[in-house]
């Protein structure tokens, strides 16, 4: 089992499996709705509120899942659950594929290849929408991965509503393909630029999920 996942405490509760870096956001809203559950029989004020703060907890519940995965196989596979939302050329010969995570996706991030972690470098920015161009711009974190195809580089960008970037793993740490390396809370955009000569697999509307989707062909 890759190191990350036998040495990194795992946010947990009851049983369900949450992503690491959620309980800042996910422990105060569940307190919030278990008071107001435990008030709402005595006041119709704390009744009212139950109704909106537990559906609050549940959603971040949803948001925060950390689903296993079987890890498919392939040269190069996806970093993020979402959609394609571009494949652009690059002057340096690589190919950016871009993949627009959706709040209702799995906001837990994989490594697309097996290598090192040779960088990771947060970068300041703004939080416009992850759909607009601007967006390149925004808070974002740059990884750089030693891998069998050379150095590959992955971008995590932050968007209007994910303001919080988790990664889980420093410069020189080994990993495996598939293995979680970050978060990035409520959603956003993921980069991944291919190696001149590595074909896409995938196009632009196409579904992702991280772990399974293969990005390169053959």
């Amino acid at each position: 089992m890759p190191h990350s996942q036998t040495s990194a405490p795992r946010d947990s509760l009851r049983g369900v499996r949450l992503a690491r870096g959620a309980s800042p956001w996910l422990l105060p809203t569940l307190a919030t709705a278990a008071l107001s559950l435990t008030r709402a029989r005595k006041s119709g004020r704390w009744a009212a509120a139950a109704v909106p703060t537990t559906a609050l907890a549940a959603g971040m519940l949803w948001f925060f899942r950390d689903p296993e995965r079987e890890i498919a196989q392939g040269r190069v596979i996806s970093p993020a659950d979402g959609v394609v939302q571009s494949i652009m050329p690059w002057k340096d010969g690589r190919t950016r594929v871009a993949i627009f995570m959706s709040p209702l996706n799995v906001h837990v991030n994989r490594a697309p290849l097996a290598g090192t972690v040779t960088s990771v470098e947060h970068i300041p920015g703004g939080f416009v929408p992850a759909f607009n161009k601007e967006s390149e711009n925004n808070e974002r974190v740059v990884w750089h991965f030693d891998t069998e195809l050379g150095d590959i580089e992955m971008v995590q960008i932050a968007g209007a509503v994910a303001r919080r970037i988790v990664p889980y793993l420093p410069a020189g740490t080994k990993v495996e393909q598939g293995e979680r390396i970050g978060l990035i809370r409520f959603g956003s955009r993921v980069d991944i630029y291919l190696p001149e000569g590595v074909e896409v697999a995938v196009e632009v509307g196409q579904a992702t999920t991280a772990g399974v989707t293969r990005i390169d062909r053959d």
